[in-house]
């Protein structure tokens, strides 16, 4: 039988049913919210299992929005999905470099991705920000790059880029700093679950 239910219902009882369906399993109650958020937009429950979270990455993660620090995506998909007027509240802002005309001009004269090109951006913006990496490694890999050069130090780490090549070992790279970071270990991920882990830190701020 179809439940009928109001519109400002539906992600209350989709949150109960996730509750529900969890059983007896025991979530750490700091990473719990951030971890119901993944399942409901990925209807996946492999997330309970592997999503990774260094010491407290979830407040840290809050006290740096909280601080009015930046997100940087490699996607504009990612960038949607992120309640940008929370985040603007906050006194933060959305940057994707991957679309930017000279983004993709220096890219190919220097014959590497995009990606790398808009980690490098990134670094210099001249604020703390939280990296939300959903869709490409070799993001990844340069922001690692970039860590260990110095030239950049995230406010936290969001390793979740979703595929085959590179992506267990861009996020084994990242596992293996002593950065905050939430990681989505093997082959899963996405820009919808870098947004949705965004959103979760953002929406226990703006309840």
């Amino acid at each position: 039988m179809i439940e009928q239910i109001k519109p400002m219902d539906i992600e209350k009882r989709s949150f109960e049913m996730i509750t529900e369906l969890l059983g007896d399993r025991k979530l750490d109650p700091e990473n719990e919210l951030v971890i119901k958020r993944v399942i409901h937009t990925s209807a996946d429950f492999d997330y309970a299992d592997n999503l990774v979270f260094s010491p407290h990455a979830v407040t840290k993660g809050i006290e740096a929005l909280r601080a009015g620090c930046d997100i940087v995506t490699d996607t504009q998909m990612a960038k949607a999905g992120i309640n940008k007027t929370i985040l603007a509240s906050l006194g933060g802002e959305v940057h994707c470099f991957m679309s930017d005309p000279d983004v993709a001009r220096e890219a190919k004269e220097r014959g590497v991705t995009r990606a790398i090109v808009s980690m490098e951006r990134a670094a210099d913006l001249n604020k703390p920000c939280i990296f939300a990496i959903g869709n490409a490694p070799t993001a990844l890999i340069s922001l690692y790059e970039l860590i260990k050069a110095g030239k950049v130090s995230p406010a936290l780490i969001i390793g979740v880029p979703v595929g085959f090549v590179n992506v267990v070992e861009s996020k084994e790279l990242i596992l293996g700093t002593d950065l905050p970071y939430i990681v989505a270990k093997g082959r899963k991920g996405g820009s919808n679950v870098a947004a949705a882990i965004c959103n979760a830190l953002l929406y226990q701020i703006k309840r």
